[in-house]
């Protein structure tokens, strides 16, 4: 079960041309950020780079799923962009990404931390629930979609 408040439209973002890695790193510390006033859009960015200096999120498939802890925060948050075209993420695959899951866990994040991880790895995994993603055209369809993880880790909401 995903945390109270953990993916909301207001942190989902569709459609962007973005041209490197930097600049969606930067556009989820900025969609992050915005889940606590406590958090400043640098501060998050900067501990996604750290996080990606220590070996890229890209998970293939065009999915990538950063992550970092953060003290300021008491509960995990997510963001999710979809890209118009793919980028350069340095995955196992060397295919470009072009749907990104970030995800910030408190700094004294425990076993949930990784549990919300492999949750989110597990359904993006799913080539239906890829597929849906990158066809949706708002962030309440892409929200929806994500929301089905929460009660189907394999990504297909049930009928």
């Amino acid at each position: 079960m995903f945390p109270p408040q953990f993916i909301v439209a207001d942190r989902i973002d569709h459609s962007l041309e973005l041209s490197s890695k930097k600049r969606l790193l930067e556009v989820l510390g900025t969609l992050l950020a915005s889940a606590d006033p406590d958090l400043s859009p640098k501060a998050v960015f900067e501990r996604l780079c750290d996080r990606e200096r220590l070996g890229s999120t890209g998970l293939g498939h065009g999915v990538a799923l950063p992550h970092a802890h953060m003290q300021e925060i008491t509960e995990a948050v997510g963001a999710f962009v979809q890209l118009r075209e793919g980028i350069a993420f340095d995955t196992i695959d060397n295919t470009p990404v072009d749907l990104v899951f970030a995800l910030l866990a408190p700094e004294s994040a425990d076993e949930r931390h990784l549990q919300l991880l492999s949750q989110l790895a597990s359904g993006l995994s799913s080539s239906q629930l890829r597929r849906d993603l990158r066809r949706a055209t708002s962030a309440e369809q892409i929200l929806t979609l994500l929301e089905g993880l929460e009660d189907n880790p394999g990504g297909i909401r049930a009928p």
